[in-house]
């Protein structure tokens, strides 16, 4: 039974009146009302994604108790609509489908149309994204499932033309196939939905299993390994997306065995991708994916956790090897993330779209538009030995460099990439290579300039829990690896806010922050991405207060979601309005919530001392063994969970004043070692080791010896003879896996 009100009961919904920001969504929409056009029932809602809708003449309904009520009074099927705000397709359905009077007339008529925003709900879409790839063996967004009034799925796809075409069926035609057969055939129909709902009920209960193999780390490298693009990086075919979680895995195998293969695989990827198109060039930050194996050409929009997953990934890139290619990457996501993502009050928006309008034609939009260029405006912006080598270094072409356009999109128009270095473009120029690499810089910040007077894609300002946990953490480790005060600030205030507004005083947190108020049940990777982000913000600042209400929200995590029976954690809270309560097991463009939830346990039960949480991580694991046994790369980030489980941890407690130099130089000396097994800790004398005492007791009698910054190194329940020097320190905890210098 869909029950709106229950529902609601179980919502955190926090309002604020003086926070907030201008919101040009809200423009739109309130230009739209004074020329007189007539919203639906989505004008309500805060979801931009929504709010996109709110002006269909599709007569949509959020998903809850008044649209099921009225499928079952009206005996009809519901059809179901899910995407979010930056989705290109989305916005072509919308356009083709959504806006056509004609095909809305056939929607109102014989259906119950219902839109969800994947982002502020993925336990919906989890839930019929798993229909949908069974029912057609693929996935994607917009995704569109038909429903019996129950919510039991009978039949689903992804975008569907108007008219037949591109090999798929028009939507028209699939509306009226389905009217006819919930006339005639409504037996069909209900046997199918209920074996969709058998089926979800088994792949939900397919975890569990005995222990993971012993060797289950070697058999998931070999698969990536097989799976390897030796000559552009990544992973298989064309379309190539990034997949942080399994760069992740191949480093910890690295660090685990020596493997230098492991490590030369993520190096290669992230080297090529930050040559790519993919990469914004001129203002920092990776778009979702590329279209081509070669990461030249990407699909435009930008996601939050993108950038924070890739952020972390170039920063273990740069302790690996100190090569300052990829700090600089790093240090552009995050300087991209500040300028152009971050809310005065301190939150990380969600997406910036794929479409903008095309500057070299106002009023038209396109995909990437706001990034394209033309080789003849680049020459008059330029002087010319300039345009000259940053054309011959982007790969611009006076035709335009697309190669693959199906869409035409992208016609006379270059996508930025780095096709030659600046040591080539030195012999090429007769110019030193420090001499090329100034004249980029200085052309760069003219063409960032100029881009920057154009229509901005659309911004998706809401904020999300869990990928502000993510970023929270990388900026945290940011700060310190990067040597740049300002990300370890700008994360610690994303994660005030987040504490203030979205998070209730026993612990339960709202998912989604938007316009002055906060609501939404918090789901499994709310509370485990936010975590672990303020594991890596105590780690950074030994600031006790993140690592106590870390502490809570563990409590609460496990409160909510742990599964009695199976052990491990279900991805949201019990809602009487879904069909099952899903537990994932994919660790794809964003980890799971019970891979980082394993991680979670074992890390913070190490920091406390808390044995128990230690053993539920162990146990999440092997809920999950029969799986990973069967498909190791399925959860890469679960392995280096288990990977954590399988080494002795390192504590480091260096006790010493807060802020003095000593002490700075050997938390950060620490910190920038490339050791996942390692924890670090501050005996300050004061709050942080107050805090401490009463988790790990031993540290009460850590302190500084001959007044000095002092490191005590312990493994296995044994500590090596306290030191001051950073040498002697950086020796004891093997300090092979980190080749920056001071």
């Amino acid at each position: 039974m869909f029950l709106r009100s229950r529902i609601a009961s179980l919502l955190l919904v926090v309002t604020i009146t003086t926070w907030g920001h201008a919101d040009p969504m809200n423009e739109k929409i309130q230009k739209k009302l004074a020329m007189g056009e007539k919203p639906n029932r989505l004008i309500h809602e805060q979801s931009p994604y929504l709010l996109q809708h709110a002006f269909n003449p599709v007569d949509w309904y959020p998903w809850g108790e008044e649209a099921f009520a009225k499928a079952k009074e009206e005996n009809k099927p519901i059809f179901l609509s899910i995407g979010y705000s930056t989705c290109h397709w989305c916005h072509v359905m919308a356009h083709e489908s959504f806006d056509n009077p004609e095909i809305a007339a056939v929607l109102n008529k014989w259906f119950v149309s219902v839109k969800v925003d994947r982002e502020e709900r993925p336990d919906i879409d989890q839930i019929y994204m798993t229909v949908t790839q069974a029912m057609t063996g693929s996935g994607g967004w917009p995704m569109s499932v038909f429903l019996m009034p129950d919510g039991s799925p009978f039949y689903a796809g992804t975008y569907f033309p108007p008219e037949s075409r591109y090999g798929r069926p028009g939507f028209v035609d699939i509306l009226t196939s389905l009217h006819q057969a919930w006339v005639y055939k409504r037996a069909d129909i209900e046997n199918v939905a209920s074996q969709m709902i058998s089926d979800l009920e088994r792949s939900t209960g397919k975890t569990g299993g005995s222990r993971v193999d012993s060797d289950i780390s070697d058999k998931a490298f070999h698969l990536f390994d097989k799976d390897f693009d030796a000559d552009n990086g990544g992973f298989g075919m064309a379309p190539k997306f990034p997949r942080p979680v399994v760069l992740n895995f191949l480093f910890q195998y690295w660090h685990r065995t020596d493997n230098e293969k492991s490590r030369d695989i993520v190096l290669s990827t992230l080297e090529n991708m930050a040559g790519g198109g993919i990469q914004d060039h001129l203002g920092g930050g990776f778009h979702r994916y590329a279209t081509d194996r070669g990461w030249r050409e990407p699909h435009f929009e930008k996601m939050l956790y993108d950038q924070a997953q890739l952020a972390n990934s170039y920063l273990d890139a740069f302790i690996i090897t100190g090569n300052d290619i990829f700090a600089d990457t790093a240090g552009d996501i995050f300087n991209y993330l500040l300028r152009d993502m971050t809310s005065r009050e301190g939150g990380f928006y969600s997406a910036e779209d794929a479409d903008s309008e095309d500057p070299y034609n106002p009023g038209k939009h396109g995909e990437g538009a706001f990034y394209l260029w033309t080789a003849a405006e680049i020459n008059v912006l330029l002087d010319i030995r300039s345009a000259e080598i940053f054309t011959f270094c982007y790969g611009v072409e006076a035709n335009g460099n697309a190669h693959e356009d199906p869409q035409g999109e992208f016609k006379g128009k270059n996508i930025l990439y780095l096709d030659k270095s600046a040591e080539q473009a030195a012999t090429r120029f007769n110019l030193s290579v420090e001499e090329i690499k100034n004249s980029l810089q200085k052309s760069k910040q003219i063409l960032f300039a100029k881009r920057s007077t154009r229509v901005k894609p659309h911004l998706d300002d809401k904020v999300i829990t869990a990928w502000n946990g993510l970023m929270i953490g990388a900026l945290a480790r940011g700060g310190i690896i990067l040597k740049q005060p300002r990300f370890l600030e700008a994360a610690a205030k994303a994660a005030g806010f987040i504490k203030s507004v979205m998070c209730a005083e026993n612990g339960t947190l709202a998912r989604r922050y938007r316009q002055g108020s906060s609501g939404l049940a918090g789901q499994l990777d709310d509370y485990a991405f936010l975590i672990s982000g303020l594991v890596e913000l105590y780690k950074a600042s030994q600031d006790p207060d993140w690592l106590e209400w870390a502490v809570q929200l563990t409590e609460r995590k496990i409160e909510l979601f742990w599964d009695k029976t199976r052990k491990g954690f279900f991805d949201s809270i019990q809602d009487p309005s879904l069909p099952v309560r899903m537990r994932g097991h994919y660790d794809g463009a964003e980890p799971s919530g019970n891979s980082i939830a394993a991680m979670n346990l074992l890390q913070v039960g190490m920091l406390t001392g808390n044995d128990k949480w230690i053993s539920m991580g162990k146990e999440t694991i092997e809920s999950f063994s029969s799986i990973i046994n069967k498909f190791p790369v399925a959860l890469p980030q679960m392995l280096c969970a288990i990977n954590l489980t399988r080494e002795k941890p390192i504590q480091v407690v260096i006790a010493g004043l807060p802020g003095r130099g000593d002490t700075s130089r050997m938390m950060n000396a620490v910190l920038s070692t490339y050791a996942p097994e390692m924890i670090v800790l501050l005996a300050d004398g004061n709050n942080n080791q107050k805090v401490l005492e009463k988790y790990l007791p031993v540290i009460k009698s850590m302190e500084m010896i001959n007044k000095k910054a002092t490191a005590y190194v312990c493994q296995d329940f044994t500590c090596q003879i306290p030191v001051n020097d950073i040498d002697v320190l950086l020796s004891q905890i093997g300090k092979k896996k980190s080749a920056i210098t001071e």
